[in-house]
């Protein structure tokens, strides 16, 4: 039997915000770093390898992309932020559009922000959860790529960036997390059904 995420299917990309379906029904975003692995994580829960478009070139998520779960539940993937080698009116547009769809969309019930364990917590991603913090918007981080280090620098890393949200008045929750070996999948899964509400 598929998933309730197997299911997903790609129904466009926007180049704005005023171009998504209607503002109704449950949306659940998907954001992070160019170079966080967020398409890999869309693909592993999906279990769908071409769902979205792994490259090898950071930043190449430049739209929306709307991926359909059901008649009433869509997963979008927002365009990856802070890549170094992208022009600076391109980071702009981005940013702007980021904040666009969080601060507008009704149908937004949590954010699912992808860091690379190695480098968690950079500026974009704390002014991202700031922001998220002031319209009080669930988010659940992923620290991915957990495969790249030792099971004690996980767990260290996981401590460390658990005692940096205690700052934010919104809920925040954390989990490792590893694309390639598909590590942290259940743990995800069950946050995603709560926001869904697949379990009411």
């Amino acid at each position: 039997m598929l998933s309730n995420y197997q299911k997903a299917y790609f129904l466009l990309s926007a180049a704005d915000v005023k171009q998504l379906p209607p503002d109704e029904g449950i949306e659940i975003a998907i954001v992070g770093r160019s170079n966080a692995g967020k398409s890999s994580v869309l693909n592993k829960l999906t279990n769908n390898k071409g769902l979205a478009r792994v490259s090898k070139t950071p930043g190449r998520t430049q739209l929306l992309n709307i991926f359909v779960l059901d008649e009433t539940r869509r997963l979008i993937d927002l365009p990856g932020y802070g890549f170094a080698k992208v022009p600076l009116a391109a980071k702009l547009k981005w940013q702007k559009t980021i904040d666009e769809y969080v601060n507008s969309r009704a149908s937004l019930k949590g954010l699912i922000l992808v860091m690379d364990i190695r480098h968690p917590m950079k500026e974009l991603d704390c002014q991202l959860l700031t922001f998220c913090s002031a319209i009080k918007l669930p988010v659940h981080i992923l620290l991915n790529k957990i495969d790249k280090l030792s099971r004690g620098a996980v767990a260290a890393t996981i401590k460390s960036v658990a005692s940096l949200l205690t700052g934010y008045d919104n809920s925040v929750t954390l989990q490792g997390f590893s694309a390639l070996k598909g590590v942290g999948i259940k743990e995800l899964q069950t946050v995603l059904d709560k926001w869904y509400l697949y379990n009411t």
